[in-house]
């Protein structure tokens, strides 16, 4: 009975292959109404464009059953349909990097299947947690370098190697994720118990708060010499979001905002591009009529055009009048041409993609891949966030990537990452859930069984005469 227990069962993932059908329709769908609304007649290449997008999917989801078979079958999905919207919308606008962008999701794809069979336990990386820190560190600092850092756009992120281009800081972002991860896990009841009394208050031992916060500090004081704010703002919330999740003090929570507030203050008056994002952000149209500072007003000019239903595919203005519709601003494209409807499914995605990748983390059987899943989910959703409410000018525009959807092979890259990492946790849970129920089940067979060769033996005493 154990033996027929405890033999493998074949994991199927038909919900995945079904859902990865209904995004091949709607991107294809998508492509072909933008080309009629640009052109006036269905494209030449989406027969292409549809097998490109079939045969790419179907490389991963094939990947997925051999190397991860029991992991989540709804994020790559929804990562592909982001990607896939994101990509009619940069092929609408620029042929040229539509192809380029083609390249970068073959070789995203690729990396998903790789990083799925060269990391078969996330658990494992915990043991080299200071060497990922070592190399997050060279990354950040890797734009410094002469001869190959680039400066555009008054921030220095990118890193030119002959004809390539790519920005560090998008891979840094996850090897930071997976220290923090493992120095709080590690140190998790130290930090939550306070047990050093400084002036008449218990507070948590510095030996064990100074030497993360260094190093969140050097992080900070890099992105800040780079002039990447976007990725500074992001680094901040997420590390002192692991610190309450780790502890569950609120008292790290109120510490962070203090400082953000400082820090806020400090930044505004010795950073020449902190301060003149804030002021375009507390006041848009001055900058428009005064100096030039386009973005944000002519991203609200095109929500407006697009109001609740959109213009249609194709029909968007944007482009024409805003240089970066592709890349930073493409979310107010997709609003423009999609609507608010447009807007509201873009959101509900990213929504399902961060609930899902909590719900794996929640599932978690360690502290080290629980903070991992939370980490890098939480990394993406913040960085979508913030640069849509930048759009919205709820927060100060920051220009990070748009996660799958903006224009960019280093972002491309590291979101699939984020993506390969999450199922193979994903897959973990599952394994050992299953390994965990197959045990029970052994366990109860053998107890069954010693039981009912017992039992006449029990019959037998309870059938004796009683004593005395």
């Amino acid at each position: 009975m154990s033996t027929s227990l405890s033999a493998p069962v074949r994991a199927s993932r038909s919900a995945e292959l079904g859902l990865l059908f209904l995004v091949w329709i709607v991107i294809a769908a998508f492509y072909a109404l933008a080309s009629l609304g640009v052109h006036g007649h269905l494209p030449t290449h989406l027969d292409l464009v549809v097998v490109f997008v079939v045969l790419v999917s179907l490389f991963v989801h094939l990947g997925l059953r051999r190397l991860a078979p029991y992991s989540s079958q709804v994020l790559f999905p929804i990562a592909t349909l982001l990607n896939g919207i994101g990509y009619v919308e940069i092929a609408r606008y620029s042929p040229h990097e539509a192809t380029l962008q083609a390249v970068w999701v073959a070789l995203s794809a690729g990396i998903v299947i790789g990083a799925l069979a060269l990391v078969r336990r996330v658990s494992d990386l915990d043991r080299y947690r200071y060497l990922l820190l070592l190399a997050a560190l060279v990354l950040i600092m890797t734009p410094f370098t002469p001869h190959f850092g680039e400066n555009l756009g008054g921030a220095r992120l990118w890193v030119a190697v002959g004809p390539f281009s790519f920005q560090p800081v998008e891979i840094a972002k996850i090897l930071l994720a997976f220290f923090f991860a493992s120095y709080l896990a590690a140190n998790r009841d130290l930090l939550s118990t306070p047990t050093q009394r400084f002036l008449g208050r218990l507070v948590v031992p510095p030996r064990i708060v100074v030497p993360i916060f260094v190093v969140w500090g050097v992080a900070l004081m890099i992105l800040a010499a780079e002039n990447n704010i976007g990725f500074a703002m992001m680094l901040f919330i997420l590390f002192f979001a692991l610190l309450w999740v780790t502890t569950g003090l609120k008292s790290y929570v109120l510490l962070g905002l203090a400082l953000f507030a400082g820090g806020g203050v400090v930044a505004y008056q010795l950073f020449y591009q902190v301060h003149q994002r804030i002021s375009v952000w507390l006041d848009p149209w001055y900058f428009l009529a005064h100096q030039g500072t386009y973005q944000i007003a002519y991203a609200w000019f095109a929500l407006a055009n697009g109001g609740v239903t959109g213009t249609g595919l194709g029909l968007g203005t944007i482009g024409a009048q805003v240089g970066l519709a592709t890349s930073d601003t493409i979310f107010a494209a997709l609003g423009e041409e999609l609507g608010f409807v447009g807007i509201v499914v873009i959101v509900s995605l990213f929504a399902l993609f961060v609930a899902e990748g909590f719900r794996i983390g929640q599932r978690a059987h360690s502290d080290f891949t629980r903070l991992v899943a939370t980490a890098l989910t939480a990394t993406l959703g913040l960085q979508a966030f913030f640069i849509m409410a930048g759009i919205l000018r709820v927060l100060p525009f920051t220009g990070i990537t748009l996660p799958f959807m903006a224009y960019g092979g280093s972002s491309l890259f590291s979101n699939y990452l984020i993506v390969a990492v999450l199922l193979r946790i994903s897959d973990e849970n599952a394994r050992e859930l299953r390994g965990g129920e197959v045990v029970a089940l052994d366990m109860t067979s053998v107890v069954t069984e010693r039981t009912r060769r017992r039992g006449p033996r029990l019959r037998r005493l309870d059938a004796a005469e009683p004593l005395g």
